[in-house]
């Protein structure tokens, strides 16, 4: 009895792309509904709880931890700037070309600096004040979403995803998606303890930088059908 293969190009509610889809919307859904609890202030009470579980309660100027704790995730957090990100960026990106993967490099850069106008334009839209604590890094921008938490998941994760789409390495597969994680959620966490971000910040830019990691994933699957991407 003979069997039919399926079509790469066949869809399915089974399909890696529809399930992708899918998460992008719900990531989509709950920050739609975050960004509006934020606005209307519903969220501070939470958001002022946990940023104290942060901080030394006889000093609100000082997080909790011994000083060099306090020095590890300032250098921690600059994992997230848009200068390290950059440079980050721009050393994968000239890896990918001069081991003759242009398309790939190409496309990882227009993912991160797509992703990174979608951070700054969103920031000045709801321009929420920082949190009114005495933080120990200076700041210049709005707090909502948080622009570490959003660039570092678009960075960290498209190139995660990016790197293991372009190996057939199990291994590495894995290797790069974990690093990737791990960075972004890193990240991430460092705002709140630092007191520069709320909580929802973080989250909020953790949410819509995996959805645009999960969208440039699909835009590599769509390469990869149309011609095999290096």
């Amino acid at each position: 009895m003979s069997h039919t293969t399926p079509s790469p190009t066949t869809w399915s509610w089974r399909s890696p792309r529809i399930i992708a889809a899918l998460f992008v919307a719900a990531l989509l859904g709950v920050f739609g509904m975050l960004a509006d609890e934020v606005l209307e202030g519903d969220t501070l009470s939470f958001d002022n709880a946990i940023l104290a579980l942060f901080r030394n309660p006889a000093n609100p100027a000082e997080p909790i931890g011994p000083t060099w704790l306090q020095e590890a995730v300032r250098d921690v957090t600059s994992l997230g700037s848009f200068s390290l990100l950059g440079i980050i960026t721009f050393v994968v990106v000239m890896a990918l070309l001069l081991d003759g993967k242009q398309r790939t490099g190409w496309y990882l850069t227009a993912c991160v600096v797509s992703g990174a106008i979608v951070s700054t334009v969103l920031k000045d839209l709801f321009n929420r004040p920082r949190p009114d604590l005495p933080a120990v890094a200076r700041v210049f921008t709005s707090s909502f979403p948080s622009g570490h938490a959003l660039v570092s998941a678009v960075v960290f994760l498209t190139i995660g995803v990016v790197l293991s789409e372009a190996t057939d390495r199990l291994r590495l597969k894995v290797f790069y998606l974990v690093v990737a994680v791990v960075l972004t959620l890193v990240v991430g966490a460092t705002r709140v303890y630092l007191g520069v971000h709320y909580p929802t910040d973080v989250l909020a830019g953790w949410m819509l930088g995996s959805g645009w990691a999960l969208i440039c994933w699909a835009g590599v699957q769509f390469l990869k059908l149309r011609r095999p991407i290096r």
